[in-house]
Order: structure tokens, then C-alpha cells, then sequence
């Protein structure tokens, strides 16, 4: 399980002084983005190699909303590596209690946005 943390600003929130819900996706993406950093996965490097991944599936239960000013920790992990795709569970909670819920798969495509194999270097970082 990863974590990172976040901060909540006045331009992450609504008129209401909540964050906009469309706005975690990008919290997802941040937290995802460091848990691959943190295994090794070079996202730069995968890309000079025709390989890129995508996302293909987002389900997201929201159940409190963060505010303006909150401390949040976007908390990410693996459930499961197939030859093309990988599906996160992520969730995003403020001290103890859960507010955000989601399953997020990601497919692994080349430029032309074909599916292709998830190399086998990458399967190996992830799964240590």
C-alpha cells in the first residue's frame, strides 16, 4: 500500500468550499503516478518505448466530501497484474475515515492505442 499525501486548495474546491468531484480523479492519478514511481517504474522512459498506460475503467464511491484546507492521504495498491492490464484500488481518506472508494484498471497500449503486453521488467517491479 502507498501512500501520499495531499493538501486541499481553494482551487480543488466548488462554490460550496468541497472539492469538485471530478478533481479526485486527478488525486488517483497523482497517487498512482507515485506508487509506480516508487517501485521503479521510469513512466518517461516506458513512453520512449512505445508504452503507455491508459486508463479503461474508473468505479468510485463517494461517501463524505473533502473541504478546503483538509489533509488528505490518497492510499494506493495493486489487486491485480494481467498480461495487458493492471487493476489499483485506491482510496482517499482525511485522518481515519474513508471518503473516496475506487477501483481503477489501466490497459497497457502502444502510441496507436493498441493493447500490448506489459513488459516483463515492469511486472517484476510491481510485484516486489
Amino acid at each position: 500500500m502507498h501512500e501520499l499525501n495531499k493538501k486541499i486548495y481553494y482551487h480543488d474546491t466548488d462554490c460550496g468550499g468541497v472539492v469538485y468531484y471530478a478533481n479526485y480523479l486527478r488525486y488517483f492519478e497523482e497517487g498512482r503516478t507515485e506508487y509506480l514511481n516508487a517501485k521503479g517504474v521510469d513512466i518517461n522512459q516506458l513512453s520512449e518505448q512505445d508504452t503507455v498506460f491508459v486508463v479503461r475503467r474508473v468505479e468510485v464511491d463517494y461517501k463524505f466530501p473533502a473541504r478546503y484546507g483538509d489533509n488528505l492521504i490518497i492510499l494506493s495498491e495493486i489487486l491485480n497484474i494481467k498480461k495487458a492490464s493492471i487493476e489499483f484500488a485506491q482510496d482517499i481518506v482525511k485522518e481515519t475515515k474513508l471518503l473516496i472508494r475506487a477501483k481503477i484498471e489501466l490497459v497497457c497500449v502502444n502510441y496507436s492505442f493498441r493493447p500490448k503486453k506489459i513488459p516483463e521488467e515492469i511486472i517484476k517491479c510491481l510485484k516486489e
